[in-house]
C-alpha cells in the first residue's frame, strides 16, 4: 500500500509529522501553523526549518480557502486548546465559544467543503475537553462528535497518559480517530461488537492495550441538532457523561472508564538527562533556593486580592527536587526562564539544583535533540514549544496501527 497523504493543521513545531513520517507510511502534503496572538511566528519558522517551505502555510487557517488545500487521505492536528488547558481554571474555560476554540470549525469547514474529504481523522487535545465547559460538562465534545457524525464519520477516543506506556513524561491527552462511512474500516467498526472494538479490536486499543474498571459501560444518544445540543446538552449536571474511553457511531455514544495495561520498559527522567556539561544559566543560585522551596511547598496562609479582599489560600507540597526514578511531570508552556516557579522541573545534581535544558525537554516529548534549536529562538521559547507539544511516541504508535488496519481491510 502507498503512503497515506496527510494534511497537518495547527502543526506547531511538527510533533504529528515526526511521529507519522517516522513510520515511513505517511507523507505530509500540506501543513498549516499560525499563532494569531503574536507578530513573530516562531513555531512556523522552526517547522519550515525542519521540513521545508513547500506546501506549508503560515496563515490563519480560517482565512485559507478550502480549494487551496490539496486532497489527502487523513487530516491530523492538535487543534488549539488554550480555552481548555490546565493553564487556566475550568471556570475560565470558554470551550467552543472561546477565541481559539472556534478553530474547530475550520476543521469542520474543510471536511464539509472538500469534494473528496479525508477518509480518516487523527486529532489531539487536552483531556479537559471531555468535561468542558464548566456550566455544561461535556458539551463541547458532544458538539464535536455530532458535527463529525453529520459529516459521515464514526469516532473512537481515548485519554492516554504517555507514561502509562513506558514513555518519559506523564502527559495526559485525548486522542481521537475518525473513520468516514465510505471506508472499509468504518464498515468493520460498524459490524464489530462495541465492547470488542473498545477493548481489543479498535485502532487505539490495539496500539495501547487497556483493561476495564469496575464501572459499567455507559451508552446514550446524541441526536439533537447542533444549536439545540449547544443549549441543552447535560445542562445542570455536575459531571460529564464522557469517560476516558469511548466510541461514537450513528448517533450513539458508548463510553467506559478504563486503565492502561502495559508490561515493558519504562523510561524515567534520569534517562533523558544530558551527560554533557550544562551551561551555568540552568543552575539555581543558592541565594534563590528559598524562593523555590517556598513555591514548591505546602501553604496555609491568608492572602489579599487586588481589591483588598482577604481570603484563605491552601495548597499541598510538590516533590522537590523532581524524582529521577519516575517519568517526569507534565511540561507546561511556562517551563522556561530563570524565575522561580512551582511548576518548572528542577533536578538535584552533584553541582547543585538546576532546571531542565531545552534538549531534555525535547527528549521528554520524544523529539529529536535540538529540533527547536534555531538562530533567534530563545531557550525560553524552546521550552514554550515543548509545553505546547505532544509526545511523539504516542502519535507514532497509533499511526502504525492505523496504517496496518487500513491496509488489511
Amino acid at each position: 500500500m502507498k503512503k497515506l497523504k496527510v494534511i497537518e493543521l495547527f502543526a506547531g513545531v511538527g510533533g504529528f509529522r515526526l511521529g507519522l513520517e517516522d513510520t515511513e507510511n505517511y507523507e505530509v502534503v500540506w501543513s498549516n501553523q499560525f499563532e494569531p496572538s503574536t507578530k513573530a511566528q516562531h513555531a512556523s519558522t522552526v517547522y519550515e526549518a525542519r521540513f521545508g517551505h513547500e506546501n506549508h502555510r503560515n496563515e490563519d487557517i480560517s482565512e485559507v480557502p478550502t480549494k487551496d488545500i490539496p486532497d489527502a487521505d487523513i487530516l491530523v492536528g492538535g487543534f488549539p486548546c488554550q480555552d481548555y488547558s490546565v493553564a487556566a481554571t475550568l471556570n475560565n474555560s470558554k470551550g467552543l465559544i472561546g477565541k481559539k476554540g472556534v478553530l474547530w470549525w475550520s476543521i469542520h469547514r474543510i471536511l464539509s467543503e472538500k469534494k473528496n474529504p479525508p477518509k480518516y481523522l487523527f486529532l489531539e487535545n487536552v483531556d479537559r475537553l471531555l468535561k468542558s465547559p464548566s456550566n455544561q460538562r461535556g458539551r463541547d465534545f458532544a458538539i464535536m462528535l455530532k458535527s463529525l457524525d453529520d459529516l459521515g464519520y464514526a469516532v473512537e477516543w481515548r485519554v492516554i497518559n504517555a507514561a502509562d506506556y513506558g514513555m518519559p513524561q506523564r502527559r495526559r491527552r485525548i486522542f481521537f480517530l475518525g473513520y468516514h462511512k465510505s471506508t472499509p474500516l468504518y464498515k468493520q467498526f460498524k459490524k464489530a461488537k462495541v465492547e470488542d472494538w473498545i477493548f481489543e479490536k479498535g485502532t487505539i486499543a490495539t496500539a495501547f492495550p487497556i483493561t476495564s474498571t469496575s464501572s459499567k459501560m455507559i451508552s446514550f444518544d446524541i441526536t439533537e441538532d447542533l444549536v439545540s445540543l449547544s443549549k441543552n446538552f447535560n445542562l445542570g449536571e455536575k459531571l460529564s457523561p464522557f469517560q476516558n474511553t469511548g466510541v461514537f457511531i450513528k448517533g450513539k455514544v458508548y463510553t467506559a472508564k478504563t486503565k492502561a495495561s502495559y508490561i515493558g520498559k519504562r523510561t524515567v527522567l534520569a534517562d533523558v538527562l544530558q551527560k554533557e556539561e550544562i551551561p551555568e544559566e540552568f543552575y539555581i543560585p543558592e541565594e534563590e533556593h528559598d524562593k523555590w522551596y517556598y513555591l514548591k511547598g505546602s501553604k496555609k496562609e491568608t492572602r489579599t486580592s487586588k481589591s483588598g479582599f482577604a481570603y484563605h489560600y491552601n495548597e499541598g507540597n510538590m516533590i522537590f527536587p523532581d524524582s529521577l526514578d519516575n517519568a517526569s511531570r507534565t511540561i507546561i508552556t511556562g517551563e522556561g526562564g530563570k524565575s522561580a516557579s512551582r511548576f518548572k522541573h528542577v533536578i538535584n545534581t552533584k553541582k547543585g539544583l538546576r532546571r531542565l535544558t531545552p534538549i531534555e525537554l525535547e527528549r521528554l516529548n520524544m523529539f529529536p535533540d535540538d529540533h527547536t534549536l534555531l538562530e533567534g529562538i530563545s531557550n525560553t521559547k524552546r521550552a514554550f514549544f515543548m509545553g505546547n507539544a505532544l509526545v511523539v511516541g504516542v502519535v507514532k504508535k497509533i499511526g502504525e496501527v492505523l496504517y496496518e488496519n487500513i491496509k488489511s481491510t
